[in-house]
């Protein structure tokens, strides 16, 4: 089964094009979602979170994300040992859900797939870029946010260009009719790897 990962920073529109691929009937594995999932439920990386940020980590049997975002947010090495411990934990829940899956391919959803490692999880990989203005619109009439803290954001990402140089393919997300096009060549793609068919 072939593995897909996809990336883009944010208001680029990967989570417009996984849930494209959705409507083919294809499983995708959210990761951002799957960290908040295993750093709340009980288990070995919960246990290492609170050992490392203490136990303010967790307040009445819940995850306190604020608490821990304004740790990491301002000591980079706090950052860098909290991706140490939930990537490997992201990498490892992949891999089992990965197992119980049908079909000729699934596909592997993160902003951070060329910073956290979850590169080396995949077959091959899709950049999901748009321009930068139409990005900022598109993530403050979902967000209801300024457009300054959404430059901010933006600017602590990967930039585009960097994506579209580490990826297999790139998306150019301007209009969801073009975008459906695009995603239908690639689903036949990764459903026939063997069929030469587009450059």
């Amino acid at each position: 089964m072939i593995k897909v990962g996809i990336t883009g920073g944010i208001g680029s529109g990967k989570s417009t094009v996984c849930r494209l691929f959705e409507q083919k009937g294809i499983a995708v594995y959210d990761s951002d979602r799957a960290a908040k999932r295993l750093m709340a439920e009980p288990g070995p990386l919960r246990e290492a979170l609170v050992r490392r940020f203490g136990p303010r980590t967790f307040c009445d049997d819940a995850l306190d994300r604020k608490y821990l975002a304004e740790i990491v947010f301002r000591d980079s090495a706090a950052l860098a040992d909290l991706n140490a411990l939930v990537h490997p934990a992201v990498m490892c829940d992949f891999d089992a859900w990965v197992g119980q899956q049908q079909g000729p391919y699934v596909v592997l959803e993160s902003a951070i797939l060329f910073d956290s490692g979850l590169e080396a999880m995949v077959d091959r990989t899709v950049a999901v870029v748009a321009p930068l203005e139409l990005r900022i619109e598109r993530t403050c009439r979902r967000d209801g946010c300024d457009a300054e803290s959404v430059r901010r954001r933006i600017a602590a990402q990967t930039d585009d260009d960097t994506l579209c140089r580490r990826a297999d393919f790139t998306l150019v997300n301007l209009f969801e009719q073009e975008l459906q096009g695009a995603v239908d060549r690639l689903d036949r793609r990764f459903r026939f790897p063997g069929e030469r068919l587009w450059s």
